[in-house]
């Protein structure tokens, strides 16, 4: 016999639900609140930005490092170019002292003062000279030039004569006691000897003298 009271809707026929079976009401969805997202991705920022600065202090501290290395560098070199050009002039200027030491003998052994005006050069434009003082003429020449170069490189002679001994720049050779009437007093210089020589305020040679005992 059919059940007329039953109505086909065409909807399928709910199954049977398990004795057992546990009821799930519709869950509350539960989301996050806006502001914490945001605090994180604050937090997220804050460490990127300490972690740029802390890289950039280590290059800037680097680059600082370097700057100062390559400026200490440039001070030395530099340094030990002057010091290596100061000790090729006083080596060069020592071989050359002697010669000049020559040359102003042999100027004095002719008669003629290394320090005083060239007479002969004046007259020799007026009349004819001979062999002697064409050579005395040429080796005055020499003298001079070569005087004048060692002056352009910094090397200057000098005569402590009336001046009070100095071990610093004086060789003593000899003494000799006070000579009435000669104003000199004792531990003066009564005499040169031989010049000294000096480059830039170094001695390159001290100059050679008799002292007042």
């Amino acid at each position: 016999m059919i059940d007329e009271t039953r109505q086909d809707t065409g909807a399928p026929a709910e199954e049977p639900r398990p004795a057992d079976a546990e009821v799930v009401e519709d869950a509350e969805v539960v989301e996050e609140p806006e502001g914490s997202e945001q605090a994180a991705v604050e937090a997220d920022l804050d460490a990127l930005l300490s972690e740029t600065k802390r890289e950039r202090d280590e290059y800037l501290t680097l680059a600082q490092r370097a700057r100062a290395d390559f400026d200490n560098f440039r001070k030395r070199a530099a340094r030990e170019a002057a010091d290596a050009e100061r000790r090729g002039k006083a080596g060069v200027a020592r071989d050359l002292v002697p010669v000049v030491d020559n040359l102003e003998r042999a100027l004095l052994s002719a008669g003629v003062n290394p320090e005083g005006p060239d007479t002969e050069e004046v007259e020799a434009s007026t009349q004819e000279v001979s062999a002697e003082q064409a050579l005395t003429q040429g080796v005055a020449l020499v003298y001079r030039e070569l005087r004048e170069a060692l002056a352009r490189a910094g090397v200057e002679s000098y005569d402590p004569r009336g001046e009070r001994f100095d071990p610093t720049w004086h060789e003593a050779l000899s003494t000799r006691p006070a000579e009435p009437g000669s104003g000199l007093e004792s531990g003066v210089v009564a005499e040169t000897l031989q010049k000294g020589y000096r480059l830039d305020g170094q001695v390159l040679r001290p100059a050679r003298v008799v002292v007042v005992g």
